[in-house]
C-alpha cells in the first residue's frame, strides 16, 4: 500500500483543490467550488413526477435542484410527516427510522440523501437509505445490520467487534465498520458510533419542523471528507495556504479527530506559492493529458466517450533485449500498475475498457489479470476488474461518486 504522507489543500482559479500526495507525486485530485457540493446532503424533497417506464421519480430538493430517485433501489420511503425519533428523554439513544413501502405519489414529501453527484446532463442521484459517515464506522438508517469493509480480513477481530456492537443496536439502523477501525480500540469506535447515532436522531427530529422542499443536513466539504477518509496510519501532514480553510480544518479535527490536530500546517510564502512548491499545477496537467508515458518507453492513451473510458496500451519506444513474449508481458504489467494509479488520480468511473498489448499465452493473460486486480484492490473506491473478453479487452468498473477530474475542470487553462 502506498504511503500518503501529505494532503495539500489550496485555491486554484477561485476553487478549492485537494491533492493527496505520495512523496512528491499526487495520487488523487479533487477540485470543487466553495460550499457548493451537495454530495451527502439530506433534504426534505417533494415528488415532482413519477416516470413509470423507468420506475423512477424526480424529487424537488428546493433552490432549483432536482434529484433522480430510483424506485427499484428505494422500495421504502421516509415520509416527512410520519415517524419520529425514539430517542426521547429517558429512552434509548438509538434512532428509529420509520419507513413505508406504500406507493409513492406526486406531491409526497420524503427525506432523501444525495448519493451521487450530478454528472454531465444527469441530475444528482438521491436515496432513502440515509448514511452518516465517520472515520471508523458508518450508520445507515432503516437497515438493521452489522457489516465490515471488504478490506478487513481478520475474522477473529470481526467476530469480537460484531459481538460488542450487537449491544449497541438499540434502534432501527445499521453499522458498517470502515477500514480505519481495524487498528483502534473498541471504545473509540463506540464513541464515534454514539456521535453518528445522535446526528441521525437530530435530523429525524428536525424533519417534522422544516419546510418542504428544503435542506435538513449539509455535509462537510469534500476536502474535509478527504481528511476523514484517508487511512489513519498514512496521513502524516495536512498543509493549506488558505486561512479560512485552515480554520475550518482545525474546527473539524478539534471535534472529530483531535489526535490529528498536530498534523495541520498553515503555509505562507509570497515568493513560492504552495501549488508550485508541491508541483500541483504539473499534477493537474498530467491528470488531463491524453498520453501517459511509462518508464519502459511504452505509453497509455486515455480516451473518453459518453458511455465509457477506453485506455490503449502501446509498446512505444521500448527496445529491450528480452524475447517478444517477455517484452509484451513486462510492458503490460507496468501498464496495469499505471492504469490503476490513473483511475484514482483522474477519478475515472463507470465502465472502463483496457486494450492491453495482445498476448498469445493463457499463462501470461492470467498473470496480467491477477496483477491488475491486485493493483485495483488498493483503490479506496470500489474498483472491479471483471474479465478479459474474447477480443482481449479487459473490462473494469469503478464506482461513481464524484465527477471525474476532467469534468471538474470547467476552464480550458489546463486542457491539452
Amino acid at each position: 500500500m502506498k504511503t500518503l504522507n501529505k494532503i495539500i489543500i489550496t485555491k486554484m482559479d477561485g476553487r478549492i483543490l485537494t491533492a493527496l500526495m505520495d512523496g512528491q507525486r499526487a495520487v488523487q485530485l479533487n477540485l470543487e467550488e466553495e460550499e457548493t457540493s451537495i454530495l451527502g446532503n439530506i433534504y426534505i424533497g417533494k415528488v415532482k413526477n413519477i416516470i413509470k417506464n423507468i420506475n423512477s421519480a424526480f424529487i424537488d430538493l428546493g433552490g432549483g435542484l432536482t434529484g433522480y430517485y430510483s424506485l427499484t433501489e428505494n422500495r421504502e420511503h421516509i415520509f416527512a410527516g410520519c415517524g419520529g425519533p425514539a430517542c426521547l428523554e429517558g429512552q434509548s439513544p438509538g434512532p428509529e427510522i420509520k419507513t413505508s413501502g406504500r406507493v409513492l405519489r406526486h406531491g409526497d414529501e420524503i427525506v432523501v440523501q444525495v448519493s451521487k453527484d450530478a454528472v454531465k446532463t444527469k441530475d444528482p442521484t438521491v436515496t432513502s437509505c440515509l448514511s452518516f459517515t465517520g472515520r471508523y464506522c458508518v450508520v445507515t438508517a432503516g437497515r438493521r445490520h452489522i457489516g465490515f469493509s471488504s478490506k478487513i480480513s481478520d475474522g477473529k477481530w470481526k467476530a469480537q467487534v460484531r459481538q460488542a456492537l450487537t449491544e449497541e443496536m438499540d434502534g432501527d439502523f445499521g453499522i458498517i465498520i470502515r477500514t480505519n477501525a481495524a487498528s483502534v480500540p473498541m471504545d473509540e469506535i463506540i464513541k464515534e458510533l454514539g456521535q453518528l447515532k445522535e446526528r441521525c436522531r437530530r435530523i429525524l427530529t428536525d424533519k417534522a419542523y422544516r419546510a418542504c422542499p428544503g435542506l435538513l443536513y449539509e455535509a462537510w466539504p469534500s476536502y474535509i471528507e478527504s481528511l476523514r477518509d484517508t487511512y489513519k496510519d498514512l496521513m502524516e501532514e495536512i498543509i493549506t495556504d488558505d486561512e479560512h480553510i485552515f480554520l475550518k480544518i482545525q474546527d473539524y479535527l478539534g471535534r472529530y479527530q483531535p489526535q490529528d490536530l498536530g498534523k495541520v500546517r498553515f503555509y505562507k510564502d509570497d515568493l513560492l506559492p504552495l501549488a508550485k512548491l508541491c508541483s500541483i499545477e504539473k499534477a493537474v496537467e498530467d491528470a488531463l493529458a491524453r498520453r501517459v508515458w511509462l518508464s519502459s518507453g511504452g505509453y497509455l492513451v486515455v480516451d473518453h466517450t459518453e458511455a465509457m473510458t477506453v485506455i490503449d496500451v502501446n509498446s512505444g519506444k521500448y527496445a529491450g533485449k528480452k524475447t517478444l513474449r517477455e517484452t509484451i508481458l513486462k510492458i503490460n504489467l507496468e501498464a496495469a500498475r499505471e492504469i490503476a494509479f490513473q483511475l484514482r488520480l483522474r477519478n475515472l468511473s463507470g465502465i472502463i475498457l483496457v486494450d492491453f498489448i495482445d498476448m498469445q499465452e493463457n499463462e501470461d493473460r492470467e498473470a496480467l489479470l491477477a496483477a491488475f486486480k491486485s493493483e485495483c484492490a488498493k483503490d479506496p473506491v470500489k474498483t472491479t476488474v471483471v474479465d478479459m473478453t474474447r477480443l482481449g479487452l479487459v473490462e473494469v468498473t469503478r464506482k461513481k461518486i464524484r465527477k471525474p477530474f476532467r469534468e471538474q475542470i470547467q476552464k480550458g487553462d489546463y486542457r491539452r
